[in-house]
């Protein structure tokens, strides 16, 4: 088996099918999601309330997604999906057949988004692993210890910035910059030679950066938040979201040093030493230079300005607004709610005109999900103008019609197409070869219609169909009796 005909048969399961759709809506509720995170920033000063908005937006999303796809989700996902694809075909009468509803298309195409997510998650998370592995060699390769007395200071600090841990001070050839490593373990390297070279005052207070990292259990937030992005790196919303985790993260840590030294200045000076030998880190280390260093080192030098003008508060409303609308659109065109039981549903809703009472009783009398699904595929096979083809011309012309009466028959009150008259009639014989339609009543009559078949087989040639509005309500009800739709007050309810 070909690795394209495993990817059909994985899009061809209902759990293909249900990720499809998670992600289609988690596009949208992400951007929900990322609106009132951007219009909330507008407003909210404090770092760490920042910092706290954007992880529940981070955690928002990731719900959301959870719970679409546990809603999605069919009891038998296991199985394989009944109706897969639809495509438009050619009429008996070489007439083009209308073609089929946007929904039906996008349930096509979703499920092909699987495989790619699937591919897509398990990269970010070889990248993600890679990522650690070489930050913890970081730790043993080109280290060596740091002078006793800065491990001393280092442990005084440690008391005062509240971290109970033992945390470990090395000098290495490999950073640019003072990292963080490790989270029950955690050690602090800062480059060779930075000791030595820059005043005890700023070392002193990069280090109470550090210190705050550990404090705040940043490294296992930030693990968490690769593992997000991970699963969800398609979603631009995430990408922007993550980065604003990351600058308040730093924030946060600043605002923590200058609570404990006091000394907002010689700090930010100590920010721009480092920011002359900027390391790109990875995002498995966390590092002292992070984030927009000078903006940080404004931010430190001029407190009091607001971190967001006030008109981008009003544009962030406008476009909170407007993706809430495309939100609202969104669900208007959600899929039908997949059956407890895919079964009964395929029995009673997919076949429930063409099947006989001979193959009725026999699928009833089924008592395994494996019979069930044998039975399905000789059923379809049965009825194949092509006997063994991958495609089965019947039955994409079958459920081609179950989504044309569905687009075109769905009465004004939810009642789908499929169960209407005209639906029944026209899955079981197909399109009509003329219709006379009258969709306006008169005083005369009430609104009909007259469909004509040439011929249909097992009833003869010629056959005419009339349907009947009753109520004007946009419900057609087939009709044996053709005077019945020219008494309108005969149906005129009191």
């Amino acid at each position: 088996m070909t690795a394209l005909e495993n990817m059909e048969n994985l899009v061809r399961t209902p759990l293909a099918k249900a990720v499809g759709w998670t992600i289609f809506h988690s596009v949208w509720e992400g951007a929900i999601v990322a609106a009132i995170l951007f219009t909330a920033l507008a407003v909210i000063r404090s770092s760490r309330i920042r910092y706290a908005f954007a992880c529940l937006a981070m955690l928002g999303i990731l719900a959301a997604f959870v719970v679409t796809l546990s809603r999605s989700m069919p009891t038998g996902f296991g199985t394989p999906a009944t109706v897969t694809r639809s495509f438009a075909s050619a009429s008996p009468g070489g007439q083009r057949l209308p073609e089929i509803s946007v929904e039906l298309r996008m349930a096509a195409v979703l499920p092909w988004l699987t495989p790619f997510w699937i591919a897509g998650v398990i990269l970010f998370h070889l990248r993600t692993i890679t990522s650690w592995t070489m930050a913890g060699r970081l730790r043993r390769k080109g280290v060596c210890r740091a002078p006793d007395g800065w491990q001393e200071r280092l442990n005084r600090l440690r008391e005062r910035v509240g971290v109970t841990k033992t945390v470990l001070l090395l000098e290495t050839v490999f950073a640019q910059a003072p990292v963080l490593i490790g989270c029950l373990r955690p050690v602090i390297l800062v480059p060779i030679g930075m000791l030595a070279a820059m005043p005890a005052g700023q070392i002193e207070a990069i280090l109470i950066h550090e210190l705050a990292h550990i404090r705040r259990r940043d490294y296992l937030a930030n693990l968490l938040q690769t593992v997000v992005e991970g699963f969800l790196f398609y979603h631009p919303a995430v990408w922007w979201i993550s980065s604003v985790i990351r600058v308040e993260r730093e924030n946060c840590c600043d605002d923590l040093v200058v609570a404990i030294n006091g000394n907002a200045h010689e700090y930010a000076t100590a920010l721009t030493a480092l920011e002359e030998n900027r390391w790109v880190a990875n995002h498995a280390v966390l590092t002292a230079n992070g984030g927009v260093l000078m903006k940080r080192i404004r931010r430190l030098l001029y407190p009091s300005e607001s971190p967001r003008a006030i008109p981008t508060s009003v544009f962030s409303a406008a476009a909170l607004i407007m993706v809430t609308a495309l939100a609202l659109t969104a669900w208007q065109s959600k899929p039908a709610e997949t059956p407890a039981d895919p079964f009964q549903y395929w029995l009673n809703q997919d076949v429930t005109y063409i099947i006989s009472a001979e193959e009725r009783n026999a699928f009833n009398q089924l008592q395994s999900n494996e019979e069930r699904d044998k039975f399905i595929e000789q059923f379809w096979e049965r009825r194949n103008p092509t006997p063994g083809s991958v495609e089965n011309p019947f039955k994409v012309e079958h459920y081609r019609r179950i989504a044309f009466a569905n687009d075109h028959f769905t009465s004004r009150s939810g009642v789908p197409g499929w169960k209407s008259d005209r639906g029944r009639i026209y899955i079981t014989f197909g399109p009509p070869d003329e219709i006379d339609s009258h969709p306006v009543g008169s005083a005369a009559k009430l609104p009909y219609e007259d469909w004509r078949y040439r011929f249909i087989e097992g009833i003869g040639n010629d056959v005419s169909i009339e349907f009947v509005d009753r109520d004007s309500n946009g419900e057609y009800h087939m009709t044996m009796d053709p005077s019945e739709k020219d008494s309108v007050q005969r149906y005129t309810k009191p």
